[in-house]
């Protein structure tokens, strides 16, 4: 449990110092934004897939020690 908590805190650190950074989390290519009149839908299918492969390495990681 110790283990976890500890690459949690570093994952939410480095997503923190990122934001700082201004790199573009959430505004990827591939991300889809649709405008029509006053709405919007946004759609971050690169986000979204990007984070799913970072998470998987993560657990894999995580279990196999």
């Amino acid at each position: 449990m110790g283990k976890i908590l500890v690459v949690v805190g570093l994952l939410i650190a480095a997503v923190g110092v990122t934001l700082m950074l201004g790199l573009p989390i959430g505004r990827l290519p591939g991300d889809l934004v649709i405008r029509r009149g006053q709405t919007t839908i946004y759609l971050p299918l690169a986000t979204s897939l990007v984070l799913s492969l970072v998470l998987s390495l993560v657990l894999t990681w995580l279990t196999r020690r």
